[in-house]
């Protein structure tokens, strides 16, 4: 009987997809004792850069602080943090030893395991981080970020992971799916393409989002073929945009003949913690979606997509929602096929909107797209078209040269600039301009305390969010309750 790991998810990129990354370090650390109990093969460590910027800007809690809390509560399971590539915390190419302090900050906190992905496909981006890696004793798993497209071919993926594995010598494969692209179909091609040219022992791993509703026959398929860890998120924070949930995988995997060691009974208390918790903070729960071919035409994620439907209608244009994802299919295809994934979603649906309201295509151009445009964030797979590219480099900045300048280490800048402070907060000052860090800083320690109110006071909160309501009466044996409004 062949066992399968199973990596959670619910930290990260479930309440990423869900929640909007809006998940509190409190909240999280509610978690942490059973999730290290359940078994899992890691737990996912939200320390990439969404969590990063919305720790800074929005929840006012320091990011390494919380990965030093996360990785001290859970030390039995290895925990999983993600660097990508050359992209930092924004959308800006950093230099080389930004990256690689990050990562060893990361390793000094307590991460174990790390993921490192170029959506690119552009290795040389990647392998030195991964090298380093290994140098300094993190368990390195070489990422292909998976997408659809004439480019991105069985054969591509394939050498990319015998690239991974001779020269930089990674521990394990990820097949990233970040955009819920693929289909049992690919998966039944693509898993044996990657098996053929890794060591029989080497850990596969896949990880997709049910976007299409597609995610959890993939994984079945995978692991039928070869895969040996999939990347499960616990229901109710599952479904939907975010990962397949834990326990029907489990579930299905085990009906298939399939070993998974994990504690049914701690998965479902956590289940039903998070659905106590969403409920209790207002937050949705992921549903199943229904299976939408367009998706496979515009491929843009489902946060974009209702970042678009708010700017629309704040501009009155909400009817251009299908002509803006029209337009992102387009212009994906004039610049070579990047992946929808950050920084590049952004890229291309920044210009989208741009070209339908502004109704000239690249009339204007951001200052991104002009520098991915020119190899900026590394080699392009295939090269923007010759008109298209003639239109960019005429409208974008002109302050952008036309080959992009070699970077500067920016390290011992850091150091020099801010000489009474550690590394992990002159990288912090690196990526957030103003005083975004500031005033992250002055809200304080992170607050670790987190309950689920009793239901009596659950009951309350749901009554107060009900508009007029002239009386409310409330009995049990203990207890009698009445609330009438005063005029």
């Amino acid at each position: 009987m062949r066992e399968v790991r199973v990596i959670d998810t619910t930290l990260r990129d479930a309440h990423q997809c869900l929640w909007a990354t809006r998940m509190t370090t409190a909240m999280m650390l509610s978690m942490t004792d059973r999730l290290d109990r359940a078994g899992f093969e890691a737990v996912d460590l939200p320390c990439g850069a969404a969590h990063v910027d919305v720790a800074v800007r929005y929840l006012k809690e320091h990011p390494w602080e919380k990965v030093r809390l996360l990785c001290r509560s859970v030390t039995r399971t290895p925990m999983y943090g993600a660097v990508h590539s050359r992209s930092g915390t924004g959308f800006n190419v950093v230099p080389d030893d930004i990256g690689l302090l990050w990562l060893e900050r990361l390793a000094a906190n307590g991460m174990k395991r790390v993921r490192i992905f170029d959506p690119l496909a552009d290795l040389d981006n990647i392998i030195p981080l991964l090298r380093f890696a290994k140098k300094i004793g993190v368990y390195a798993v070489g990422t292909l970020a998976y997408s659809h497209s004439p480019v991105h071919t069985d054969a591509l993926f394939a050498a990319n992971t015998r690239e991974l594995i001779e020269r930089a010598g990674v521990d394990a494969i990820l097949l990233k799916d970040a955009g819920g692209l693929l289909t049992p179909d690919r998966i039944r091609t693509l898993i044996p393409a990657l098996r053929a040219v890794m060591p029989k022992d080497m850990p596969l791993e896949l990880h997709s989002h049910c976007v299409t509703g597609l995610a959890p026959l993939v994984y079945l398929e995978g692991v039928k073929l070869g895969v040996d860890r999939v990347h499960t998120s616990i229901a109710p924070l599952a479904n939907g945009e975010a990962q397949p949930a834990t326990q029907t995988i489990v579930r299905n995997l085990r009906s298939l003949g399939f070993k998974v060691e994990l504690d049914d009974a701690i998965i479902d208390d956590l289940s039903e913690h998070l659905r106590l918790m969403a409920e209790q903070e207002g937050k949705p729960v992921g549903i199943p979606l229904e299976y939408d071919a367009f998706h496979y035409e515009h491929q843009v994620p489902g946060g974009m997509q209702s970042n678009f439907r708010f700017s629309l209608a704040q501009a009155g244009l909400s009817h251009k929602l299908p002509e803006v994802l029209h337009e992102c299919a387009r212009i994906r295809s004039e610049l070579g096929w990047p992946i929808m994934i950050t920084p590049f979603s952004q890229i291309v649906g920044t210009q989208a909107v741009l070209n339908v309201v502004h109704g000239e295509r690249y009339r204007i151009v951001p200052d991104e797209v002009k520098k991915y445009a020119l190899g900026y964030y590394g080699k392009l797979l295939a090269p923007v078209e010759p008109g298209i590219l003639d239109k960019i480099v005429a409208n974008g900045s002109k302050a952008i040269a036309l080959t992009p300048p070699p970077l500067e280490p920016a390290v011992p800048g850091l150091r020099k600039k801010y000489p009474d402070i550690g590394d992990e907060e002159r990288l912090l000052r690196y990526s957030f301009a103003g005083s975004q860090v500031d005033e992250m800083l002055a809200a304080g320690p992170i607050p670790t305390e987190y309950r689920i109110d009793q239901p009596l006071v659950r009951l309350l909160r749901a009554i107060a969010r009900r508009p007029r309501l002239a009386r409310v009466h409330i009995q049990t044996k203990e207890l009698r309750l009445d609330l009438s409004a005063t005029a």
